[in-house]
């Protein structure tokens, strides 16, 4: 096989911590003769001079503290080849507290080596890993027995492991390649059959290795591409705006038609940016690129790029997840934590948890009221706003998330399904805006920078009484003595105007209706660069979802009236009243200038 046609494949060893499993891996190296040269040799003379017996396993534990405690702290990396193929082997810890360093090392794999001490037998950790395996999606599973030469090699030890960790594995529904006796201090059955296990007729690891099964290849999946960022082009005149990203699944192409999500924009691709290169007429899975548009349409990071003739991204605000828990303090419901998905970063809560399973018991229960460290837990999150992303079986790499607590990675899991929400049927109206919409030569930003402002909805609510509309008049007004492009609308503007049809006398009708063509006209207004401040009592966070799902959730400020706060809404600034509106108007304009929609003299 030539070097241009070998792909690639990524292994994870996993297992119970003194295992063994950088032992095995050292000695697959040095078996196949895929270390540096004279590394092997190095290796042993640090021992005899520190008075160190060797073991196999230092040639890979390169960090200090890993030599001092003989434990695999980070993710080892190291690479080797096969007259079949090249391999990047992933040795992840198996102490209880390098967990999360475990699942991410995982996290790429597509096979895993699974290690189980022969004379300690089946631990904690050994049905941990493999549940968390199974989690993530990897499905080709070798399981090696080592240290055989500590138990004689006893075929009736083999198979009693053999059978216990078989019963349990089916349990969570895996079911392993094959399972090997080795020992990877001695050598047996890594890269050679062994002599002391005649009874043992299997393949050795080095077999197994090739015998996996390479995943199909992601260019031949739906189209994937996370937003990373966008730039936008100056030099003579280019307007261009280039939407930046690695794409994770599938085939791009000029004068393909592209999608984002959750916004529903849509263009058609002008150019395939090679920077410092000639441009490409297509670009596939693996490749960090970025493609400009010949309709320009504003996306912003955390948005997925599809193609419009194959199968979408889900959105959606509600997820059911498998979710890991690696923080200290427990995950609670309610509690704001940040979830990244993709690109995307997103506030989320918990909100229910169906059942909780140990992973070394197995045992499930469905009564608790939060997630322990290291639970494995099924579970509904809630983000704050619509996110895009696909079921982890059919696109892993949009389908798994970490979950962020203060700043630190508490947990991660993968998205199953993606559930119905309040703003699902107002997406769907969106949709088919987004894809009927006539662009206008003049882009957004073009508008913003002739304006000396950037669009944006403000929002002043509170309860009746508290004065919303006198302060949403002055700010109106002095916005427009400092010669902004503003305009105040009332509620009742709309009401007795786009809504007269299902405007009832003496009844407040269809409120949902009433806020969704609200922001419908802020669509339009925003869309021509237009600051637009609004009033209406008592908005609820629902309400605001259903805002920014219409008009997206980076154009609107909320400023709550009023002393007590009687809705759930989430507010961006909090005035006490309609006492000082000079007051409240200074406090709404130094907030728009911090968030940069209008800018300081």
């Amino acid at each position: 096989m030539s070097e241009s046609t070998r792909r690639q494949m990524n292994i994870v060893v996993a297992g119970h911590v003194d295992h063994g499993k950088s032992t095995v891996v050292g000695r697959l190296l040095a078996d196949t003769h895929s270390l540096p040269e004279g590394k092997l040799e190095a290796v042993q003379a640090l021992c005899r001079r520190n008075s160190k017996p060797f073991e196999y396993a230092f040639l890979i534990d390169a960090l200090k503290d890993e030599m001092a405690q003989g434990i695999t702290i980070d993710a080892a990396r190291v690479f080797f080849k096969t007259p079949q193929r090249d391999y990047l082997i992933i040795d992840a810890p198996g102490h209880i507290e390098f967990l999360k360093n475990m699942a991410t090392g995982a996290s790429r794999a597509e096979a895993a080596l699974l290690v189980i001490d022969a004379e300690e037998g089946i631990r904690e950790n050994s049905r941990r890993h493999g549940y968390m395996l199974q989690m993530l999606g990897i499905r080709q599973i070798a399981v090696l027995v080592n240290k055989m030469d500590l138990v004689g090699y006893d075929r009736g030890v083999f198979n009693d492991i053999v059978k216990a960790y078989t019963a349990f594995l089916e349990e969570i529904g895996a079911r392993p390649a094959c399972f090997i006796p080795v020992s990877g201090m001695a050598g047996d059955n890594i890269a050679a059959a062994s002599a002391n296990m005649p009874w043992y007729k299997g393949d050795t690891v080095l077999v197994s290795l090739d015998r996996f099964e390479k995943e199909p290849a992601p260019a031949g999946k739906p189209f994937r591409m996370p937003v990373q960022d966008v730039y936008k082009f100056t030099e003579d005149g280019d307007k261009r705006r280039a939407v930046a990203g690695t794409v994770e699944t599938g085939r791009l192409c000029v004068g393909d038609e592209v999608v984002f999500y959750p916004s529903g924009k849509r263009s058609r691709v002008a150019t395939i940016e090679d920077f410092g290169q000639p441009g490409r007429s297509s670009v596939e899975a693996g490749y960090a690129t970025a493609f400009t548009l010949e309709e320009q349409v504003y996306v912003t990071r955390g948005e997925i790029a599809a193609k419009t003739n194959e199968s979408p991204p889900k959105v959606s605000t509600r997820l059911l997840t498998s979710l890991f828990w690696m923080g200290r303090e427990p995950m609670l419901p309610g509690k704001d934590y940040m979830v990244k998905i993709a690109t995307a970063k997103v506030p989320a809560t918990l909100e229910k948890i169906l059942r909780v399973i140990d992973a070394s018991t197995l045992e499930a229960t469905g009564k608790k009221e939060q997630i322990e460290r290291h639970d494995v837990a099924e579970c509904l999150l809630r983000l704050r706003r619509a996110a895009a992303f696909d079921p982890a079986a059919e696109i892993p790499a949009t389908g798994r998330f970490v979950v962020v607590d203060g700043y630190e990675i508490r947990g991660g899991g993968i998205v199953r399904e993606a559930l119905e929400d309040e703003q699902e049927h107002i997406r769907s109206l969106v949709m088919t805006r987004n894809t009927k919409w006539e662009t206008s030569r003049i882009s957004p930003e073009e508008r913003w920078e002739r304006y000396n402002q950037r669009a944006a909805l403000i929002l002043v609510t509170g309860g009746k009484g508290t004065g919303r509309k006198a302060i949403a008049k002055a700010l109106e007004a002095q916005l427009f003595s400092d010669g902004k492009i503003v305009y105040f609308l009332g509620i009742a503007n709309v009401l007795y105007g786009v809504d007269a049809d299902i405007k009832v006398p003496g009844q407040t009708g269809d409120r949902q209706e009433h806020v969704r063509r609200l922001a419908e006209v802020a669509h339009l207004l925003l869309d021509a660069g237009v600051i637009l401040i609004v009033t209406a009592v008592g908005l609820t966070q629902e309400e605001r979802l259903l805002i920014e799902t219409t008009i997206g959730p980076d154009k609107i400020e909320v400023v709550w009236v009023g002393g007590e706060v009687t809705t759930d809404i989430e507010y961006d600034l909090r005035l006490d009243g309609p006492d000082e509106v000079a007051k409240s108007v200074l406090q709404i304009k130094a907030m728009l200038q911090e968030k940069g929609i209008i800018f300081r003299p």
